[in-house]
């Protein structure tokens, strides 16, 4: 289990987590919270090359809002 960062905000359905340094997972790949509840998924990587930022398309049944803040992982 790889941590991809912290969610810093939502825009468009998607949660944006900024990533804690340049390793990043790659897009399509799952992402899980603390609890191993599966989240969603990957779908773009842009920013900053040294920090990136992930944007994460959540599973139908996610609060964006309660995500803000929330550490997330890569499966």
């Amino acid at each position: 289990m790889q941590r991809v960062g912290t969610v810093s905000r939502t825009a468009q359905n998607l949660a944006i987590v900024h990533c804690d340094d340049d390793s990043h997972p790659d897009i399509g790949t799952a992402v899980i919270d603390e609890s191993l509840s599966r989240v969603g998924r990957i779908v773009d990587v842009f920013g900053p090359v040294e920090r990136p930022y992930v944007a994460i398309a959540t599973d139908r049944d996610i609060r964006l809002a309660e995500l803000v803040g929330q550490k997330l992982y890569a499966r």
